[in-house]
């Protein structure tokens, strides 16, 4: 049995993006995107509401501010509390996982979507993707960018800026580009005078 293009993009395998059914579920996504976006003002139930309907699964307690992006947002999965910050991108032609409480900055980027490498497979408009996984606890700083098939594990910090391009320990910091592992050093509140 022939796959379609959906169903090699959801396995992973190579596929057209400019498929009729992909198209239609990108132009639904872009049109629940423009409702979600033009609705900063909304209640919290409201806004609870929208994100139910655009993604693919919304915990208790989410928070999304807008202006938000993705491409077809029944890849995004976010767990209880999660909080993504204005400007967030979420390229989801593969599943996007959040764990609970994780807290993104604004204008970060997570990318599953991929291009073969050899220049005549790309020549033929194909493209593949991998999933991104991101634990519980996480804290990922403004401006960060989330590589395909990268996994984050629990209690991780990612650095403002820092671009993510293979998979980050337990209760690792890392920060730069490509992000590397950083000693942490604990850091004291400021005392009330």
């Amino acid at each position: 049995m022939t796959m379609t293009e959906k169903q090699k993009m959801l396995a992973g395998e190579l596929y057209t993006s400019d498929d009729p059914e992909l198209a239609a579920d990108a132009a639904r996504a872009r049109d629940w995107m423009a409702r979600f976006n033009a609705a900063p003002a909304a209640s919290a139930d409201e806004t609870y509401a929208l994100l139910v309907e655009g993604l693919g699964h919304v915990g208790a307690g989410v928070t999304v501010r807008s202006p938000f992006h993705c491409d077809y947002g029944y890849n995004v999965h976010l767990e209880d509390g999660v909080f993504l910050n204005y400007g967030c991108v979420v390229l989801d032609v593969m599943p996007v996982r959040i764990g609970a409480g994780t807290q993104v900055g604004p204008g970060v980027q997570m990318v599953t979507a991929d291009h073969p490498r050899e220049a005549s497979v790309r020549a033929q408009m194909l493209e593949f993707g991998l999933p991104i996984v991101i634990g519980r606890n996480v804290w990922i700083g403004g401006g960060a960018i989330i590589l395909p098939g990268v996994t984050i594990g629990n209690d991780a910090i990612i650095g403002a800026g820092s671009v993510v391009t293979r998979d980050i320990p337990v209760a690792t910091t890392v920060a730069g580009n490509p992000a590397r592992r950083l000693v942490s050093r604990v850091i004291q509140k400021p005392r009330t005078v």
